[in-house]
Order: structure tokens, then C-alpha cells, then sequence
């Protein structure tokens, strides 16, 4: 050992030097996928964005995070046999509850109660905060399918993550219960940017419209952007995936609705970095569970 090392006090061994240069220099892009009423094709939506994001290369992770219905599992005909609960406490570690699916993504099956989540010991925290961190390095994106509604486990997880995708479709319980979510979610959490994503569109034109009087209503009561990022068409090889229990870039590769998905992918490949969140895993569940936190402490005063 260098003499002149071993005799100088508070020294860090170079390893632990890199391990903390790389974990600085590592970004995960966090995206939250909801929508203001249910129906409007949320998961399947996000079990194809993170297939056609792994076939760009990219290491997913898809987090169920419909913490009363988890339906991703269901979609692709999975049995998972533990979920994020058992890590919570502290029965087995994150790596034990991934299960892969299509395109080798990795998924996160959901938690069994939004309770837990805002009522975590010290330990329980510091724990899950430290499973996430050691995904670092195995995971580009991070693509989170909240459960439709203004509940607060959707606020907790949009606020918490850098991109926040609006899912709407042509009908007008969609565009005012959207409208709703961005609403809250602006004035309680200060989000200010919104992705919006068409779906089941039977007419390009019509969903441009749509869009633009969602826009607005915005501009008129908020001060926040929205950003149309993808028309989904109509597609009735969906509706034979569902049945299949398969997801559509799979079973129907060509068709037009999982040829969007792809551009889709590519376009939010490009998005620049937020500056509102480091991009860390575990900076993520740190927002999650203080969000969580402060919308218990508000029920209760």
C-alpha cells in the first residue's frame, strides 16, 4: 500500500470514488402514464411504449403502479407470485418480484394498498429507497401506469416523476376528466408540462381538434404547456392481442396502431432531460413517499 495513502486521514478508496461518479453520471428517465377516467387504453399503452423503447436498446422497467387493480400482469398473462408489498416489508428484496416480459422489459407488479405507501416506518423508507438504487445501472427508463382518477397514489406518482403523459380519447368524460388531473395536479403539485397522447382515434384531424380545445380550456384557467406527443389509431388488432393475452407489438408487429407506438418511442427518445427531478431511481421514491406523506397529513388536519 502507498505509504503516503495509508497515512492520510478520511482517505476514500478510489472504488468507492467511481461508484459515486458513475451513480452521478447515470439518468433514468422517469414517465408517469395517466388519465382522467379509465377506459382509455392507459396500460396497454404503456406495456407497448416500453417494448418499442427496448427494441431502441433501452433497459425498462415497467412499474404497475394501479395499486388497487394491477391489470399488467393480466394484459400479457403473467402470474406473478410476490409484489412491491413483500419488499416493503422487507420479505424479499426488488430483484426477487421483477418479472420479465415482452422485449425483455422488466415489471413491477403492483403493491396491495395505497396505505402502505404513506405509512412507512424509518426502516421501511430507507429500505425501498435503497432497492431502487441499486437498479441504477440496469435501467434507462422507468415507465410508471398509475390507475385512472384523481387518487392520491396518481398524484403521488405523477408529481414524483420528470414526464407526466395525459391519455385521452374523443370523448367528452375524457377531455374534462383530463382536464380535471392536470388542474390538480398543477395547483397542488406544480407540475407544468403535459404530454398528451390521443388514443383509439378514428380520424387525425379529429384528434388534432381534440387537442387543441383541451388546450384551450387549459390556457384559459392554467398557467402550464402541453405537448401532443402521438395519435393512436383505431385499431382492431388491439382488441385481438387483449384477447390473446399478448401486447400488440408481439402478436401484430405491422399493424398501424404498434408502427406508432414505435415513433412514439423515438420522439420520446429525444425529449430533453428534466430539470425539475435529478433522474435517479432513488430520488423518485424520496418525491413518491414525502408526496405521499404530506397528502396524508393534509386528510388528516
Amino acid at each position: 500500500m502507498n505509504s503516503t495513502l495509508a497515512n492520510t486521514p478520511f482517505t476514500i478508496p478510489l472504488v468507492n470514488i467511481m461508484s459515486i461518479e458513475t451513480a452521478k453520471q447515470k439518468s433514468v428517465r422517469v414517465i408517469a402514464i395517466a388519465s382522467g377516467k379509465g377506459g382509455v387504453g392507459k396500460t396497454n399503452i404503456s406495456i407497448n411504449l416500453a417494448m418499442a423503447m427496448a427494441d431502441m436498446g433501452k433497459e425498462v422497467i415497467l412499474f404497475d403502479a394501479d395499486l388497487g387493480l394491477a391489470n399488467v400482469d393480466v394484459l400479457l398473462g403473467l402470474h406473478p407470485l410476490r409484489n412491491l408489498s413483500h419488499v416493503i416489508k422487507q420479505e424479499c428484496a426488488l430483484e426477487d418480484i421483477l418479472i420479465k416480459g415482452p422485449n425483455d422489459i422488466r415489471i413491477i407488479p403492483a403493491a396491495s394498498g395505497v396505505k402502505m405507501m404513506a405509512q412507512l416506518t424509518d426502516r421501511q423508507h430507507a429500505a425501498l429507497v435503497h432497492a431502487f438504487d441499486e437498479l441504477v445501472e440496469k435501467t434507462d427508463v422507468l415507465i410508471i401506469d398509475t390507475s385512472a382518477g384523481l387518487f392520491n397514489s396518481v398524484l403521488s406518482f405523477c408529481a414524483a416523476s420528470q414526464e407526466v403523459i395525459i391519455v385521452v380519447c374523443n370523448e367528452p368524460a375524457s377531455i374534462a376528466d383530463a382536464y380535471a388531473l392536470i388542474k390538480v395536479l398543477h395547483q397542488s403539485h406544480q407540475v407544468n408540462r403535459f404530454r398528451v397522447l390521443v388514443n383509439m382515434s378514428d380520424d387525425r384531424g379529429q384528434a388534432r381538434l381534440l387537442f387543441r380545445r383541451l388546450v384551450q380550456v387549459c390556457e384559459k384557467y392554467l398557467d402550464v404547456v402541453l405537448d401532443l406527443m402521438g395519435i393512436i389509431p383505431r385499431d382492431p388488432n388491439l382488441v385481438k392481442a387483449i384477447q390473446k393475452q399478448r401486447a400488440l407489438l408481439h402478436t401484430y408487429p405491422s399493424s398501424p396502431a404498434a408502427i406508432e407506438f414505435r415513433k412514439i418511442a423515438q420522439a420520446a427518445n429525444k425529449w430533453p432531460e428534466a430539470k425539475r427531478a435529478s433522474g435517479k431511481l432513488e430520488f423518485f421514491f424520496e418525491r413518491l413517499i414525502d408526496t405521499q406523506a404530506a397528502a396524508r397529513v393534509g386528510v388528516q388536519s
